[in-house]
């Protein structure tokens, strides 16, 4: 069966809570320390296509292997124009170019959405995969913020990472994505 990238649907929540759930559990990549309950990632998911912005999934046959959605990096309306990514995979889809895939749509729709700059904010130093892949799709490294999270008995570091999408800030914005609160 082909890999297909798709608009999240409400079916798609109890995979990837599941997944999230795992990632809250054994990973660095998130500073969730408790898993979200079903609701609360619904709640969540409903807040981000509530902006506009999109919410994805890598499935395979009926098989959820990955999702990634952007929000606004900041609640401030200043902020409208940059969105910040999130990409979590199964952990058997890992190392097969999924959260590529998925970035690689993420990055699109985003910038149909009016996002101009997308930020990675990515959980631990250490964590190569995540660097990894968007340093692939043109991402750069732009500072670490050192030992600003405790998790598994540890500091971690924050890697940031950005994108400019389309023209950037070539020019001055044109009509405002979906107005914040």
């Amino acid at each position: 069966m082909p890999l297909i990238v798709r608009p999240s649907q409400d079916a798609d929540l109890g995979a990837i809570t599941d997944i999230y759930a795992h990632h809250v559990r054994h990973s660095t990549g998130t500073f969730d320390t408790e898993p979200p309950s079903l609701q609360e990632m619904g709640q969540r998911r409903a807040d981000v296509l509530g902006k506009g912005l999109p919410y994805l999934v890598a499935v395979q046959g009926p098989e959820v292997l990955g999702f990634a959605y952007c929000n606004w990096f900041k609640p401030r309306a200043a902020y409208r124009y940059s969105a910040e990514d999130s990409i979590y995979l199964h952990p058997a889809a890992q190392r097969r170019g999924i959260g590529r895939l998925l970035l690689a749509e993420l990055v699109c729709q985003a910038e149909a959405a009016g996002i101009r700059k997308l930020i990675a904010v990515i959980g631990d130093s250490a964590n190569a995969g995540s660097v990894g892949v968007h340093s692939a799709l043109g991402f750069n490294r732009v500072g670490v913020l050192q030992s600003c999270g405790w998790k598994f008995d540890r500091w971690l570091d924050v890697v940031m990472m950005e994108k400019a999408l389309g023209i950037g800030d070539k020019a001055p914005p044109g009509p405002s994505p979906q107005t914040l609160p």
